[in-house]
């Protein structure tokens, strides 16, 4: 198990490191050191404050999800947020086991109920972001800025299987719920076929996952808010972009941002620690072959982005980490918990 996490770290700094390569390839440090200075920090200032605000609204909406079945309160879902994103920074994906815990362990829910909650969390989110880049591509204007090529006509193409298959799942989870019982017996039925060891908890834990899909069900004033939710995390994030940019003197439109996060979403998905070389790569292929900004100040602002959309969640995860009783050297044995199967981590979890 250890060996199989250590394996996963090592290929996530070996594609980071070479994402950071092709991302500082022909950039001389001295330009690149000259056009950070001249960073104007009023705008930079906002990228903290907007993230902030992001982390926030995100803790605000996890609270929604997990509505039908525990209440948790802001200042705990926020201060869960804080830690999970900030474990998700030092080990890729820990965020995923740490949130349910965290919330799991103090409410009257299991962990794999929770941690259905942070699949719709990732859905939804999906959806906002494909929903941003075709408004963007069929509803606004292109920006002036805009350069044609084959990078849009790819990510276009891109997006839309993505979004077929985001929805395909949601549809697929919505079934799972509704038809919960003859889902879940169908599916203990074939665990049957493994050891008593493996098959209980992972029933159990199936049934409780799906417990927590309750707010598939929830009335359309619940749906609603919770898509009018993740539109307001994607504004904002939206809004960090389009103040970055124009930290650097960049003077493109607020739409462009959403162009941007289509590209940083793709980016981000590589498991590289702390989202470095990912990041960093796709916020520089966003500027210069979508928008024609030179490499230097491109990199720039993408140095400036993933360091003042990172720390303050690293920061404030250190913060209340105490407030939640751990401490770094347990989130690493609670990330371990990963290596297992699905329903004996959160079987651990859980205890």
């Amino acid at each position: 198990m250890r060996s199989a996490r250590r394996w996963r770290l090592t290929v996530g700094v070996v594609l980071g490191v070479g994402l950071l390569y092709f991302f500082f390839r022909g950039i001389e440090w001295p330009a690149l050191a000259g056009a950070l200075g001249r960073a104007r920090p009023g705008f930079l200032l906002g990228v903290v404050a907007v993230t902030v605000v992001v982390y926030v609204l995100r803790a605000w909406r996890w609270g929604y999800l997990l509505a039908p079945v525990t209440r948790v309160s802001l200042p705990h879902l926020c201060s869960a947020t804080f830690v999970g994103f900030m474990a998700g920074l030092l080990v890729p994906r820990a965020g995923e086991i740490v949130r349910p815990y965290l919330v799991a362990r103090r409410q009257s829910v299991r962990t794999s109920a929770a941690f259905a909650s942070i699949i719709l969390e990732r859905l939804l989110d999906l959806v906002i972001v494909l929903a941003l880049f075709a408004l963007y591509l069929y509803g606004l204007p292109p920006p002036a800025a805009q350069r044609p090529g084959t990078l849009l006509d790819v990510l276009e193409w891109g997006g839309a299987v993505t979004g077929a298959g985001a929805l395909l799942l949601l549809v697929l989870l919505f079934a799972l719920h509704v038809r919960a019982e003859r889902a879940l017996a169908l599916l203990e039925r074939g665990l049957r076929r493994f050891p008593t060891w493996i098959a209980t908890p992972l029933g159990q834990a199936l049934r409780a996952f799906a417990g927590g899909l309750a707010v598939l069900q929830a009335p359309p004033a619940h749906l609603l808010a919770l898509l009018g939710q993740s539109v307001l995390v994607w504004l904002a994030i939206a809004l960090g972009v389009y103040w970055n940019n124009l930290a650097f003197g960049l003077e493109l439109p607020f739409h462009s941002a959403f162009l941007v996060v289509a590209f940083l979403v793709v980016g981000v998905s590589i498991p590289t620690p702390g989202t470095v070389g990912g990041f960093h790569q796709f916020y520089l292929l966003a500027l210069t072959e979508a928008f024609g900004v030179d490499k230097v100040t491109a990199a720039a602002a993408a140095v400036a982005s993933h360091a003042l959309t990172n720390l303050p969640v690293l920061v404030l995860g250190l913060l209340l980490l105490g407030r939640e009783g751990l401490s770094l050297r347990t989130l690493s044995g609670m990330t371990e918990a990963d290596d297992l199967p699905a329903g004996r981590s959160l079987g651990v979890l859980k205890e």
